[in-house]
């Protein structure tokens, strides 16, 4: 299969949505194809590795700096929350400057962010360097989701955008586990240089191999151009909506992993650390679901799917809420299905309803991610102190009634012009 490259003497406008002679689409089965997605499921796996290798700390954070669950939180919630703030930038930078440059110098800023992490003597300087991990991640997040809407055909990028995603799983999983284990060996120190040193890696493999931008074309960074970008996405019939089921879907997300290991480390479980960061194989289950429902909305639609995959995590959560460990387990299982498939799916979607200022509509969407992420795994720690595992089912089942009701209103929205699964 070879990919069209006829270019028209009059340039087309590059955020249309329907395929023009213009575009160049990376297609699937082509080599091209191949480089993007080994390139951004490695710097998703840097991003997520990087961000939450911290959780499965927690405990042993509490510990040794004598701080609640709440305040342990933190270690990841500044991240969270500096990325959060970042996207806002990174994005619109990214309209000016290119893809590729903004997303290299991310992946390197934060690879040795975290190497200087390890070196810090007291809680605040090791908060400081978390957050300047999130801000330098930020750029890859804001940019990775435009890059593939721009490049990839329109036919594959549920198919893409899954495998990115799945990237972003193996990241969280592989961060999660490798801290998990080797903090009951060695000390976090040494295990954050760890980290930090094969993220270093995944970006020097990314730098190499992601191909260049064919379809990016430069905006402008005016205040008041970047003031329409933002008013056109909110004015829209669907984004605001997407932008909103980011923010608790993965605020529940979080606050589920957050404290899943306060609850197994007490009584009457007392699992050790190791095991506790074992149970990070969960992951697998989101790596698969996010390919394989990203292709199943590309296939049957996105207002289909989505809600489906909301009612997964209802049923995962449901189960977690009983004692026995091999359920909690198939529990957490089925609610990272859930999961990465609704992102899978909602991430996607901001592409093809987005027809202008792709990046800032990522930038918008992904903040309100992490912000999730932040407020809500954060707060989640105040339902622990006060009423334990029943108090954060409470807590992430409200969010998921939420998460429901958003998504049977995206589902009867009506398409954009020619473009039916929008």
């Amino acid at each position: 299969m070879k990919t069209a490259v006829a270019v028209p003497a009059q340039p087309l406008p590059i955020d249309s949505i329907a395929p023009t002679l213009e575009h160049r689409w990376i297609e699937k089965g082509t080599p091209l194809f191949l480089r993007t997605v080994l390139a951004l499921f490695s710097g998703g796996f840097a991003t997520f590795a990087l961000l939450y290798c911290v959780q499965p700390m927690m405990p042993m954070l509490s510990h040794e700096f004598a701080i609640n669950a709440a305040q342990s939180s933190l270690i990841l919630s500044v991240s969270t929350g500096m990325l959060a703030i970042g996207l806002l930038i990174t994005g619109p930078i990214s309209d000016r400057v290119g893809r590729k440059p903004v997303m290299v110098c991310a992946l390197f800023c934060a690879a040795l962010c975290t190497l200087a992490s390890a070196l810090m003597p007291n809680w605040e300087s090791i908060l400081l360097m978390r957050a300047l991990v999130g801000l330098s991640l930020s750029g890859l997040a804001a940019v990775a989701m435009t890059y593939l809407s721009e490049e990839i055909h329109p036919q594959h990028i549920g198919l893409a955008m899954g495998l990115y995603i799945g990237g972003n799983a193996i990241g969280g999983m592989s961060g999660r586990l490798i801290i998990g284990v080797l903090i009951d060996f060695v000390s976090w120190h040494t295990a954050m240089l760890i980290i930090g040193g094969l993220a270093l890696i995944a970006a020097t493999v990314f730098w190499k191999i992601l191909p260049e931008s064919r379809n990016f074309r430069a905006r402008s960074l005016k205040p008041r151009s970047l003031l329409d970008g933002f008013t056109m996405h909110f004015r829209d019939a669907g984004l605001p909506w997407l932008f909103l089921e980011a923010f608790v879907l993965m605020g529940a997300f979080v606050t589920l992993f957050n404290y899943i290991g306060y609850r197994l480390l007490a009584e009457p479980y007392h699992m050790s650390q190791a095991l506790v960061g074992l149970l990070s194989v969960v992951y697998l289950s989101g790596i698969y679901s996010s390919a394989q429902i990203g292709a199943l909305a590309d296939k049957l639609g996105r207002r289909r799917v989505f809600w489906a995959t909301i009612v997964v995590m209802f049923a995962g959560l449901g189960l977690t809420m009983l004692t026995p460990v091999p359920v909690i387990i198939v529990g957490m299982l089925i609610f990272t299905f859930g999961f990465f498939g609704a992102h899978s799916v909602a991430s996607s979607w901001i592409g093809r309803r987005a027809t202008k200022a792709k990046g800032q509509a990522s930038s918008l969407y992904l903040f309100s991610y992490y912000a999730g992420s932040s407020v809500a795994g954060t707060a989640g720690g105040m339902f622990w102190h006060y009423a334990g595992w029943n108090g954060i089912g409470l807590f992430i089942g409200a969010l998921l009634v939420v998460a429901l009701l958003v998504a049977v209103r995206l589902s009867k929205l009506p398409a954009l012009t020619g473009n039916q699964n929008a």
